[in-house]
């Protein structure tokens, strides 16, 4: 029994680090829109063009803008 664990965990492991990519690259980097990127992986991230609108959407950088009042 201990062989099943030790021989499916990685496969298991793998394929939910694989899955989670886009919200774990939008954590590390901090980005503003973290839990609307997490949303969108979980519930559309099984299709291919969600997972890879996902994965775009954490890799692109955040626009700082600025508001300037007179």
């Amino acid at each position: 029994m201990q062989l099943l664990g030790i021989f499916f965990f990685p496969f298991f492991g793998f394929g939910c680090v694989m899955y989670f990519l886009p919200t774990l690259i939008a954590l590390v980097g901090d980005k503003q829109d973290k839990l609307t990127i997490f949303l969108l992986n979980f519930f559309l991230g099984w299709s291919v063009i969600g997972w890879i609108v996902c994965l775009v959407w954490a890799l692109k950088t955040d626009q700082i803008v600025t508001v300037r009042y007179q």
